[in-house]
């Protein structure tokens, strides 16, 4: 059974897709993302707003989010202790 997690504005990613989160500030993220819109495997989830994290999943896609990297991970760890109760 798949387990999802919000990474805003009810958008939801697979907790098991997910690969690395990062900070969209540095040059190679940078490059990541424009590399990313150019291949169409780019997934904005931020609805307009400031882009403050880069989801990259197992699958080789890239989802942008206006939440934080730390708060994405509190919710994905919170949906992980949720599962193994």
């Amino acid at each position: 059974m798949a387990i999802f997690t919000q990474v805003g504005f009810n958008n939801m990613v697979s907790v098991d897709k997910i690969e690395a989160i990062a900070v969209p500030d540095s040059a190679p993220i940078k490059r990541a993302i424009i590399e990313h819109r150019e291949a169409g495997k780019l997934i904005d989830l931020s609805c307009g707003r400031k882009v403050k994290s880069a989801v990259f999943l197992v699958s080789g896609s890239l989802v942008l989010s206006a939440l934080a990297p730390d708060t994405i991970r509190g919710r994905v760890e919170g949906k992980e202790a949720n599962n193994k109760e």
